[in-house]
């Protein structure tokens, strides 16, 4: 399925790039430019990466 329409990535390849190691929506944004357009797929990959990996394992983003 695909999830970010922006650059055509689908759900296979985002649970791959996450499975390698991304731990957040900007490593797999770096990795497969996912979430790096419109930003309209976001939400799913967070939840993507919410059920892959741990809350408490996850880094804590900061404020500015």
């Amino acid at each position: 399925m695909l999830i970010c329409s922006c650059f055509a990535v689908s759900d296979r390849t985002l649970r791959s790039v996450i499975a390698s190691g991304a731990c957040d929506a900007e490593e797999v944004g770096a990795r497969c430019d996912a979430g790096t357009g419109c930003g309209g797929c976001l939400e799913e990959i967070d939840g993507m990466l919410d059920e892959a990996i741990p809350l408490r394992s996850r880094p804590v983003a900061r404020s500015a």
